[in-house]
């Protein structure tokens, strides 16, 4: 393809430069290969036009910049050079990456989730949904990245529009059909999903979180909306709605050019509802009523978060033609995602769970599942957590204050202080859960913090491993270090036995 072929729905200022064969599109001037177009964009960390000379230096053959600066220099100095000017630079990163790999975002039914807790499980109950009737699928959310059967490791819970494109292509080069996303609020926000026809948008729910981004709650629940409005393309086809959530009523606002499916459990105004909710270690069993008529639902996860996500799921699957008997035949072989309520095996009688709960609406949750398993065994909850630094300091004595009124012991802990001291962090934490009266102990090293919350426990206890789950690093400011709660536990674990 030419340059002006490749950057011909590209909507710019300012376009100049010879024809060049163009073979790819690359934002970070590391990967540019010969035969490449640059998208020099600026973002919130750096600068991309500040690295045009080194991806011209690795062989790029045009260049799209979003400063004029860049762009007179670039006539100036490469004036054989193809080069455009735009207003952009995401928008532009997205067209013309998808019209260089041939827009495969068209060729694929995609469906995205939001919300601040449960996107991770609720796509991947999709995907499993989606593949147990044989369709092919592209999954792109934070644990990890799926084309087919090949896992990948994902380094952002939404990466960029090319990136994302690149993965669409990669999965219809396999016969992909389906693709499934999670879509986080920063990327809905800095436009990574521009250009993104979305058939099915799910919202889970929405609670405090990323304020140190967003600033306000107003703010964060706008750039969650973008999803129903459409990124550059049309409104989503079918918005799936929770209609417990505070927040319903105005993502059915937002939602306003969709179709609308509804689900809940405390609502009887929903139209796809869990009744009869039964809970047990290790399954889930509800009334499926829809307004098709009811179903037994059973499932291996455990709690009503997880209800939750699997009503989501599952009013999405029929969004996608599953029929109500597939999806309860897909709901009883689920899995969890990885870091999401998961369980380290050990024979001491006592149940030690990892989980990504970072927030306190999410932290509440887990531990509310927590009593209710415990109560069953006539045991404790002990509960392990840290808050995250270079985030939203509101959260701290929230959690602080969530972990000590559901807890019988808290250990506090540190988690990703990023260029923040640790103690800082858990001191700020620390003053909630001080408010409870709760038996708290503080433990910066995250490794000795997990062994005394596993050896505090015994037999019936439930021991909760929060704020981390899939994480296999933790973040300090040297540095980032190896470090997975799971392994650590299990270490412990074992030499306990």
């Amino acid at each position: 393809m030419n340059w002006n072929d490749a950057c011909v729905e590209m909507v710019a200022l300012d376009r100049a430069g010879e024809t060049a064969e163009v073979a790819g599109v690359e934002y970070d001037s590391r990967r540019v290969k010969r035969g490449d177009v640059f998208v020099a964009m600026r973002g919130g960390a750096t600068d991309g036009n500040r690295y045009i000379d080194a991806a011209v230096r690795q062989g790029a053959v045009a260049v799209v910049t979003d400063s004029r600066e860049a762009y007179e220099r670039l006539r100036r100095e490469y004036p054989a050079m193809g080069a455009a000017l735009v207003e952009h630079g995401r928008q532009a990163l997205a067209e013309v990456s998808a019209r260089v790999m041939g827009h495969p975002e068209r060729r694929l039914a995609l469906s995205a989730v939001t919300g601040t807790n449960g996107k991770t499980t609720t796509a991947f109950l999709l995907e499993s949904m989606l593949r147990s009737i044989g369709r092919t699928c592209v999954l792109i959310g934070t644990v990890e990245t799926h084309v087919g059967d090949e896992v990948r490791v994902s380094p952002h819970t939404t990466p960029e529009s090319r990136d994302v494109l690149k993965i669409f292509a990669d999965g219809m080069r396999i016969g992909a059909t389906e693709a499934v996303m999670e879509m986080s609020s920063h990327a809905l926000e800095q436009e990574r999903v521009w250009g993104l026809p979305v058939d099915v948008a799910i919202f889970t729910n929405l609670t405090q979180d990323h304020l140190d981004y967003h600033g306000t709650m107003e703010n964060y629940f706008a750039a969650k909306a973008r999803l129903f409005a459409g990124a550059g393309v049309e409104s989503p086809r079918m918005a799936v709605l929770n209609v417990d959530d505070e927040y319903f009523g105005r993502f059915r606002d937002a939602a306003r050019q969709s179709a609308l499916m509804t689900y809940g459990m405390t609502s009887g105004s929903a139209q796809y509802r869990a009744e009869d909710v039964r809970i047990w270690p290790g399954e889930t069993r509800f009334r499926w009523v829809t307004p098709q008529g009811a179903a037994e639902m059973k499932s291996p996860l455990t709690g009503r978060v997880n209800v939750y996500n699997l009503l989501a799921a599952s009013c999405a699957a029929l969004a996608r033609g599953l029929s109500m008997e597939q999806v309860v035949a897909a709901a009883a072989g689920l899995r969890q995602a990885p870091g999401r309520f998961e369980t380290v095996p050990n024979g001491l009688g006592i149940t030690v769970v990892v989980d990504y709960a970072h927030t306190d609406d999410a932290l509440r949750n887990l531990i509310v599942l927590a009593r209710e398993l415990a109560r069953e065994q006539e045991g404790r909850v002990i509960t392990l957590f840290g808050c995250g630094g270079d985030r939203d300091r509101t959260k701290r004595p929230k959690m602080g204050r969530v972990a000590g009124e559901g807890s019988d012991l808290v250990v506090l802990t540190s988690d990703n202080p990023r260029s923040e001291e640790p103690m800082a962090i858990i001191e700020e934490a620390l003053a909630g859960v001080k408010e409870t009266g709760t038996d708290c102990i503080v433990e910066e090293d995250r490794a000795g913090a997990i062994e005394i919350a596993i050896r505090a426990a015994r037999r019936g206890d439930i021991v909760l491993l929060a704020g981390k789950g899939h994480e296999k690093v933790q973040i300090l400011k040297d540095g980032t270090v190896p470090f997975d709660d799971v392994a650590v536990a299990a270490a412990v674990l074992k030499e306990i036995r």
